[in-house]
């Protein structure tokens, strides 16, 4: 009976050890700490799932919005250029106008033309023949047919299809004028003028041509820093930016506090 009793007794403390520790308050509690820290994991795991897609989608519409403002950038220096180019044109009508005004008022009034019925012309009976030329004295180029008004009537006439934009009909208006009237006290201005027309029309190197042509024949000019200006606009749209660079340099050395010493200095900058 003795010998029973001890294998029943070892099995029933081992049983009630197993129960006390199953019962243990701090292995309870690390056993629900393991628990609640996975919970906590699978819900960080969870979050950051959603917020990393939420940060992508975010930078998906903020590239579009970037591409938005890219194009709108492109378009907008694009129309600031043009802009920039017909406000120089302007800005240049108005000095043009100012340095006109005094001779304006100093030319003498046109000459009204006679009337038929007052000064009737006599016709010849008989035109003697023109002399035979001889070959040592061969007969002299028809001349250019020279336009009728003055100097200044003409000079606005194709200044005012500068300020119409009729830009052909202005370049062919200054040549003639040009032609006609080449020692005239507006002929740097004309010529100027004259480049202006081929540089609004995007003809770069006829232009170039023209504007240099004022700092070879005309070193006196007003014109002078204006035409080196353009000059450097034309090198830098022609692709030479090492000259333009030089042009506008000169530009600002020799014609500061102006215009076009401002203006040069804003092409530098950029």
């Amino acid at each position: 009976m003795k010998s029973i009793s001890i294998p029943i007794a070892i099995a029933i403390a081992a049983c009630g050890h197993a129960v006390s520790a199953a019962e243990n308050p701090v292995t309870l509690k690390l056993t629900d700490l393991e628990a609640r820290v996975l919970r906590i994991e699978r819900v960080v795991e969870n979050q950051s799932l959603v917020q990393l897609s939420s940060q992508l989608d975010q930078l998906k519409e903020e590239t579009k919005a970037l591409r938005g403002d890219i194009e709108k950038l492109r378009y907008e220096t694009e129309s600031a250029n043009a802009r920039q180019r017909e406000l120089y044109v302007d800005v240049d009508r108005r000095l043009q106008a100012l340095e006109s005004a005094p001779r304006q008022a100093a030319a003498p009034a046109p000459l009204a033309a006679p009337s038929v019925a007052a000064a009737p012309v006599a016709v010849p009976e008989r035109v003697a023949p023109p002399p035979q030329q001889t070959a040592a004295t061969p007969a002299p180029a028809p001349a250019a047919p020279r336009p009728s008004g003055t100097d200044q009537q003409n000079y606005q006439a194709a200044f005012e299809l500068i300020q119409a934009r009729k830009y052909p009909e202005a370049t062919k208006a200054f040549n003639d004028f040009l032609a006609a009237f080449p020692t005239s006290p507006l002929a740097d201005n004309a010529q100027y003028w004259l480049g202006e027309t081929y540089y609004v029309q995007r003809q770069f190197m006829p232009a170039l041509a023209q504007f240099q042509k004022i700092v070879d024949q005309y070193p006196g000019s007003s014109k002078l820093g204006d035409a080196l200006l353009k000059i450097g606009y034309c090198q830098n749209e022609l692709g030479d930016k090492a000259a333009a660079q030089t042009t506008f340099e000169q530009v600002i050395r020799k014609y500061p506090n102006t215009t076009a010493a401002r203006l040069a200095a804003q092409r530098l900058d950029r």
